[in-house]
């Protein structure tokens, strides 16, 4: 079965700085309906403007992921990180037993486009810890990449959650194919462009929550970007 989440039923708030749209509840946004898929918890899609972001800030027990989509944000954190992700980058922060971070972007001309993605963890109170990393998916197109998982394996950033994160740069006519286990679910994401998922068609900002299927197979009849989360 796949329960389409469209791209307009999403919340939204803009706040002049940031313009920003939300899968999930969040912050002032709710939904009983769309509170979390699984141990996924957070899908936003921010766009910030140039030299704008968000003052340090506390998190604790939340596996947190920055996927860039254009632009670069600035990152610095209690644990004494300072970084600047850009696209073809994966940022994931274990915020654990508690961490403070800010995020901007510092561009004074470039719009930053981000998605911000929150696991629930499978262990609480662990030891904060950072990871950033290429994706490397302009060397691959039309592949599916893993780039974060539970055992940091092929190069993903490791997450406290058993969730497998793949994310593919399709070129139109490319198709991708993923096995999920039996008892596995999985929600897809399309950042870009459009596809057609199992049939169902889907654009940028559309997400599809998967539960009782065993074969996926994602179509793009246009240059596409898309996450794919194989969850327990």
């Amino acid at each position: 079965m796949i329960e389409v989440r469209r791209s307009s039923e999403r919340g939204h708030a803009n706040h002049g700085w940031l313009n920003t749209y939300h899968t999930f509840s969040f912050d002032t946004y709710y939904d009983p309906q769309h509170v979390h898929f699984r141990h996924l918890r957070v899908i936003n899609e921010d766009r910030v403007a140039p030299g704008q972001g968000f003052p340090t800030h506390p998190h604790r027990d939340m596996e947190i992921i920055t996927y860039v989509l254009e632009g670069a944000i600035e990152h610095k954190d209690s644990m004494g990180t300072g970084s600047v992700i850009r696209p073809g980058e994966i940022q994931h922060m274990s915020a654990g037993t508690g961490v403070t971070h800010s995020e901007f972007n510092p561009s004074k001309s470039e719009l930053l486009h981000l998605l911000q993605i929150w696991i629930l963890p499978e262990i609480k109170g662990i030891r904060p810890s950072y990871d950033q990393k290429s994706t490397d998916l302009a060397k691959h197109p039309g592949e599916l990449r893993l780039i974060a998982s539970q055992t940091g394996a092929d190069g993903a950033v490791k997450i406290n959650q058993d969730t497998n994160l793949y994310a593919s740069l399709l070129k139109s006519g490319q198709i991708v194919r993923h096995a999920l286990p039996a008892n596995r679910y999985a929600w897809l994401q399309v950042a870009r462009g459009k596809v057609q998922f199992n049939g169902v068609e889907l654009e940028a900002g559309d997400g599809a929550a998967v539960t009782a299927e065993t074969s996926l197979e994602i179509q793009s009849p246009a240059n596409s970007e898309i996450l794919l989360f194989d969850l327990k």
